[in-house]
Protein backbone atom coordinates (compact mmCIF):
# COMPACT_ATOMS: atom_id res chain seq x y z
CA UNK A 1 0.00 0.00 0.00
CA UNK A 2 3.00 1.91 0.94
CA UNK A 3 4.44 1.88 -2.69
CA UNK A 4 1.02 2.50 -4.73
CA UNK A 5 0.94 -1.50 -5.15
CA UNK A 6 -2.78 -1.71 -3.43
CA UNK A 7 -5.75 0.24 -4.08
CA UNK A 8 -7.43 2.58 -1.48
CA UNK A 9 -11.07 0.36 -2.22
CA UNK A 10 -8.85 -2.88 -1.16
CA UNK A 11 -6.60 -1.46 2.16
CA UNK A 12 -10.28 0.43 3.09
CA UNK A 13 -11.65 -3.03 3.32
CA UNK A 14 -9.12 -4.82 5.25
CA UNK A 15 -9.42 -1.52 7.82
CA UNK A 16 -12.70 -2.23 8.27
CA UNK A 17 -12.32 -5.80 8.56
CA UNK A 18 -9.87 -4.80 11.59
CA UNK A 19 -12.64 -2.92 13.19
CA UNK A 20 -15.40 -5.45 13.30
CA UNK A 21 -12.99 -8.77 14.04
CA UNK A 22 -10.16 -6.58 16.52
CA UNK A 23 -6.85 -7.90 16.43
CA UNK A 24 -5.03 -10.22 19.38
CA UNK A 25 -2.04 -9.00 20.53
CA UNK A 26 0.41 -11.02 18.32
CA UNK A 27 -1.38 -9.61 15.31
CA UNK A 28 -1.30 -5.81 16.78
CA UNK A 29 2.49 -6.00 16.83
CA UNK A 30 2.44 -7.18 13.81
CA UNK A 31 0.64 -4.80 12.71
CA UNK A 32 2.51 -2.48 14.07
CA UNK A 33 6.00 -4.06 12.89
CA UNK A 34 5.08 -3.89 9.25
CA UNK A 35 4.32 -0.27 10.18
CA UNK A 36 7.42 0.49 11.79
CA UNK A 37 9.76 -1.64 9.01
CA UNK A 38 8.00 0.41 5.83
CA UNK A 39 10.17 3.26 6.62
CA UNK A 40 13.78 3.69 8.60
CA UNK A 41 14.33 4.53 12.30
CA UNK A 42 15.56 7.79 13.59
CA UNK A 43 19.19 7.88 15.38
CA UNK A 44 19.21 10.28 18.63
CA UNK A 45 22.38 8.41 19.67
CA UNK A 46 24.17 12.19 19.48
CA UNK A 47 21.75 14.26 21.63
CA UNK A 48 22.58 14.21 24.70
CA UNK A 49 20.35 14.03 28.16
CA UNK A 50 16.93 11.71 28.14
CA UNK A 51 14.54 11.38 25.45
CA UNK A 52 10.83 11.57 26.07
CA UNK A 53 8.03 11.88 24.11
CA UNK A 54 4.45 12.38 25.30
CA UNK A 55 1.09 11.32 22.48
CA UNK A 56 -2.19 12.33 23.41
CA UNK A 57 -5.11 10.23 21.52
CA UNK A 58 -6.75 13.79 21.18
CA UNK A 59 -10.18 15.50 21.73
CA UNK A 60 -11.75 18.78 21.44
CA UNK A 61 -9.21 22.24 22.32
CA UNK A 62 -6.25 19.67 23.69
CA UNK A 63 -3.17 21.99 23.23
CA UNK A 64 -1.60 20.04 25.91
CA UNK A 65 1.41 18.84 24.10
CA UNK A 66 1.98 22.34 22.82
CA UNK A 67 2.26 23.76 26.43
CA UNK A 68 4.09 20.67 27.75
CA UNK A 69 6.90 20.18 25.58
CA UNK A 70 8.58 23.80 26.04
CA UNK A 71 7.72 23.45 29.98
CA UNK A 72 9.38 19.74 29.67
CA UNK A 73 12.37 21.01 27.88
CA UNK A 74 13.50 23.66 30.25
CA UNK A 75 13.66 21.25 32.38
CA UNK A 76 16.49 19.48 30.88
CA UNK A 77 14.66 16.73 29.01
CA UNK A 78 15.19 16.16 25.19
CA UNK A 79 11.33 16.44 23.51
CA UNK A 80 11.46 14.71 20.29
CA UNK A 81 7.80 15.20 19.56
CA UNK A 82 6.80 13.42 15.60
CA UNK A 83 2.62 14.39 15.64
CA UNK A 84 -0.18 14.22 13.63
CA UNK A 85 -2.51 16.17 11.85
CA UNK A 86 -6.33 16.27 13.10
CA UNK A 87 -8.47 13.08 12.99
CA UNK A 88 -12.63 13.08 12.63
CA UNK A 89 -13.76 15.83 15.31
CA UNK A 90 -10.09 16.37 16.99
CA UNK A 91 -8.09 19.03 15.77
CA UNK A 92 -4.28 17.56 15.22
CA UNK A 93 -1.22 19.51 16.86
CA UNK A 94 0.63 20.10 13.07
CA UNK A 95 -2.54 21.84 11.72
CA UNK A 96 -2.58 23.65 14.89
CA UNK A 97 1.41 25.11 14.35
CA UNK A 98 0.72 25.38 10.95
CA UNK A 99 -1.13 28.75 11.80
CA UNK A 100 1.73 29.89 12.88
CA UNK A 101 2.82 32.34 9.63
CA UNK A 102 6.38 30.52 8.24
CA UNK A 103 6.05 27.58 10.32
CA UNK A 104 7.28 24.41 8.80
CA UNK A 105 5.87 21.34 10.21
CA UNK A 106 8.15 19.06 7.34
CA UNK A 107 11.79 18.74 8.88
CA UNK A 108 14.70 16.93 7.75
CA UNK A 109 16.45 13.72 10.03
CA UNK A 110 19.49 16.67 9.77
CA UNK A 111 17.45 19.66 10.82
CA UNK A 112 15.16 17.46 13.43
CA UNK A 113 18.56 16.35 15.01
CA UNK A 114 20.15 19.95 15.02
CA UNK A 115 17.28 21.73 16.59
CA UNK A 116 16.82 18.92 18.97
CA UNK A 117 20.37 19.48 20.27
CA UNK A 118 19.89 23.26 20.22
CA UNK A 119 16.32 23.71 21.61
CA UNK A 120 15.41 20.67 23.02
CA UNK A 121 12.13 20.43 21.62
CA UNK A 122 10.82 19.19 18.17
CA UNK A 123 7.44 19.37 16.92
CA UNK A 124 7.35 18.18 12.99
CA UNK A 125 5.48 15.39 11.12
CA UNK A 126 6.39 12.69 9.87
CA UNK A 127 9.04 12.32 7.05
CA UNK A 128 8.93 9.81 4.08
CA UNK A 129 11.08 8.23 5.78
CA UNK A 130 9.54 7.55 9.12
CA UNK A 131 6.88 4.91 8.99
CA UNK A 132 5.24 6.24 5.58
CA UNK A 133 2.76 3.45 5.45
CA UNK A 134 0.84 5.08 8.85
CA UNK A 135 1.39 8.42 7.00
CA UNK A 136 -1.43 6.71 4.28
CA UNK A 137 -3.37 4.82 6.51
CA UNK A 138 -4.06 7.51 8.60
CA UNK A 139 -5.37 10.02 5.88
CA UNK A 140 -7.23 6.64 5.07
CA UNK A 141 -8.99 5.93 7.99
CA UNK A 142 -10.59 9.57 8.73
CA UNK A 143 -12.26 8.96 5.91
CA UNK A 144 -13.18 5.23 6.19
CA UNK A 145 -14.90 5.34 9.68
CA UNK A 146 -11.98 3.88 10.97
CA UNK A 147 -10.35 6.13 13.20
CA UNK A 148 -11.79 4.88 16.90
CA UNK A 149 -10.51 0.97 16.24
CA UNK A 150 -8.07 0.13 19.09
CA UNK A 151 -5.42 -1.85 17.17
CA UNK A 152 -5.33 0.49 14.06
CA UNK A 153 -4.60 3.62 16.81
CA UNK A 154 -2.13 1.27 18.61
CA UNK A 155 -0.12 0.67 15.12
CA UNK A 156 -0.16 4.08 14.14
CA UNK A 157 1.04 5.64 17.75
CA UNK A 158 3.64 3.59 18.35
CA UNK A 159 4.89 2.82 14.77
CA UNK A 160 5.95 6.65 14.98
CA UNK A 161 7.45 6.59 18.18
CA UNK A 162 9.36 3.72 17.79
CA UNK A 163 10.96 4.79 14.27
CA UNK A 164 11.80 8.98 16.43
CA UNK A 165 14.12 6.75 18.17
CA UNK A 166 12.95 7.82 21.90
CA UNK A 167 14.21 6.12 25.34
CA UNK A 168 10.59 6.73 26.65
CA UNK A 169 6.43 7.37 25.78
CA UNK A 170 4.20 9.41 28.34
CA UNK A 171 -0.01 8.58 26.67
CA UNK A 172 -2.65 10.74 27.65
CA UNK A 173 -5.58 8.74 26.66
CA UNK A 174 -8.66 11.20 26.63
CA UNK A 175 -12.18 9.56 27.96
CA UNK A 176 -15.15 11.32 27.13
CA UNK A 177 -17.95 12.35 24.44
CA UNK A 178 -14.69 14.74 22.87
CA UNK A 179 -12.71 11.83 22.41
CA UNK A 180 -12.15 8.69 20.81
CA UNK A 181 -12.58 6.82 23.90
CA UNK A 182 -16.05 7.18 25.38
CA UNK A 183 -16.32 5.43 28.45
CA UNK A 184 -13.80 3.91 31.02
CA UNK A 185 -13.96 0.67 30.08
CA UNK A 186 -13.06 1.54 25.98
CA UNK A 187 -10.36 3.95 27.60
CA UNK A 188 -8.39 0.90 29.36
CA UNK A 189 -8.46 -1.42 26.73
CA UNK A 190 -6.83 0.98 24.67
CA UNK A 191 -4.12 1.75 27.35
CA UNK A 192 -3.37 -1.55 28.10
CA UNK A 193 -3.04 -2.74 24.28
CA UNK A 194 -0.63 0.11 23.69
CA UNK A 195 0.90 -0.48 26.93
CA UNK A 196 1.44 -4.11 26.17
CA UNK A 197 2.21 -3.39 22.64
CA UNK A 198 5.20 -0.76 23.72
CA UNK A 199 6.81 -3.35 26.20
CA UNK A 200 7.08 -5.69 23.37
CA UNK A 201 9.16 -3.59 22.00
CA UNK A 202 11.11 -2.80 24.90
CA UNK A 203 9.92 1.08 24.91
CA UNK A 204 9.30 2.43 28.44
CA UNK A 205 5.60 3.84 28.27
CA UNK A 206 3.48 5.58 31.59
CA UNK A 207 0.04 6.29 30.94
CA UNK A 208 -2.34 8.59 32.36
CA UNK A 209 -6.34 8.53 31.86
CA UNK A 210 -7.77 12.21 31.58
CA UNK A 211 -11.45 13.56 31.32
CA UNK A 212 -12.80 14.61 27.67
CA UNK A 213 -15.99 15.81 28.30
CA UNK A 214 -15.26 19.37 27.20
CA UNK A 215 -12.64 21.42 25.88
CA UNK A 216 -9.77 21.94 27.41
CA UNK A 217 -8.94 25.59 28.07
CA UNK A 218 -10.73 28.51 26.40
CA UNK A 219 -10.20 28.22 22.75
CA UNK A 220 -11.45 25.86 19.99
CA UNK A 221 -9.80 26.10 16.41
CA UNK A 222 -5.72 26.00 15.12
CA UNK A 223 -5.28 29.85 15.43
CA UNK A 224 -7.11 30.56 18.86
CA UNK A 225 -4.93 27.42 20.27
CA UNK A 226 -2.20 28.73 19.59
CA UNK A 227 -2.89 31.95 20.88
CA UNK A 228 -3.98 30.50 23.96
CA UNK A 229 -0.42 28.70 24.57
CA UNK A 230 1.12 31.53 24.09
CA UNK A 231 -0.74 33.59 26.60
CA UNK A 232 -0.24 30.25 29.10
CA UNK A 233 3.74 29.79 28.51
CA UNK A 234 4.07 33.51 29.15
CA UNK A 235 2.40 33.10 32.43
CA UNK A 236 -1.18 34.35 31.79
CA UNK A 237 -3.29 31.19 32.75
CA UNK A 238 -6.42 33.49 33.13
Amino acid sequence: YRDGELPDYQMSAFLMAVCFQGMSRTETVDLTRAMLESGSRLDLGSVDGPKIDKHSTGGVGDKVSIILGPLVAACGVRVPMISGRGLAHTGGTLDKLESIPGFRVGLTEKQFLAKLRRVGLVITGQSARLAPADKKLYALRDVTGTVECIPLIVGSILSKKIASGIGGLVLDIKVGSGGFSQTQKQAKELTQALLETADHWKLPAAAVLTRMEEPLGRAVGNAPEIEECVHALKGNWE
